[in-house]
């Protein structure tokens, strides 16, 4: 089974456990639209990499950790689209959830792939209570305040905003617990694996921040140049558009020598590469910007 089959397979064991016995139909849609099909899966693939290159001795563990992983980012999605933030009317080329279901089942979704994300990890920490406790802890951490991705959001609404802390917040959360949960979920310390999860997540914030700035719609998939209709902080603001990319290939040509020494590590260098690769096809497009 491939890394990515994995993954599906597992988010699809979560969502028939969410249809279980009676349930709303209509909240059971919407959750299936929510998290299929879904995007790159970065953040699983960083996880179950992780996992695989320490031994992936509980695999339980890996695919709960890397199905929490992306349900919650599915579900902050849901959250960030709805009209009291984003606005947005297209996520993944198609209706958000509150156009294409309603405001209030797009409340509900976002909830619940949040609860869902929890459940996955105490249904697999059965087979270990120690590490399952530490992929639950791991989780709420990046989830939550003050180093998760609600204190991310929240930072859009303070008058003066720390954009460091908030790209490591808002982006770079999911990345750092992807790693981390990773090597916890594998039986190692995660500790030593902060590092790449945090330059990881923040070259995915720079890059996303060069693409609303540069691209379309049509391209993205989503509304472009939403950091300027909201005045949100971001690298090109900040930066400008060389100043961007110059902070983003200074990021990721340090991710690979902040791998932790592991059986797997080669691999693990290689899974750094194409995430990079997946990254920067936003440069090619806006290469003159780098001699202009």
């Amino acid at each position: 089974m491939t890394p990515n089959s994995r993954i599906e397979a597992a988010l699809d064991v979560a969502l028939i456990r969410s249809r279980a016995g009676s349930c709303p139909p209509k909240l059971a849609t919407a959750l299936e639209y929510a998290v299929k099909p879904g995007g790159a899966r970065i953040r699983p693939t960083i996880c179950l990499n992780v996992a695989m290159a320490c031994g992936d001795d509980a695999p339980g563990l890996t695919d709960a950790a890397c199905t929490a992983i992306e349900l919650i980012h599915c579900g902050s999605l849901v959250h960030d689209d709805l009209p009291a933030f984003d606005n947005a009317d297209i996520r993944r080329g198609k209706p958000t959830i509150h156009k294409a279901f309603s405001e209030p089942l797009a409340v509900l979704t976002g909830d619940t792939l949040i609860i869902m994300a929890f459940e996955e990890i105490g249904v697999a920490a059965m087979q270990d209570a120690a590490r399952g406790g530490q992929l639950i802890r791991e989780l709420a951490r990046f989830s939550g305040m003050p180093h998760g991705i609600c204190a991310g959001q929240a930072w859009e609404s303070e008058p003066v905003v720390d954009l460091s802390a908030y790209h490591r917040a808002k982006t770079g959360a999911l990345f750092t617990a992807a790693t981390r949960m990773g090597a916890a979920a594998a039986g190692e310390d995660p500790e030593a694996w902060t590092e790449l999860g945090a330059r990881i997540g923040e070259a995915f914030q720079v890059a996303d921040d060069l693409r609303d700035a540069l691209y379309d719609e049509e391209t993205l998939g989503k509304p472009a140049g939403q950091d300027a209709i909201h005045a949100r902080p971001n690298a090109v603001t900040e930066l400008g558009v060389q100043g961007a990319i110059r902070r983003l290939d200074d990021i990721l040509s340090g991710a690979i020598s902040s791998i932790p020494s592991c059986p797997g590590e080669a691999a693990l260098c290689e899974m750094v590469r194409k995430t990079a690769e997946r990254l920067t096809p936003v440069l090619p497009n806006i290469a003159s910007a780098r001699t202009a």
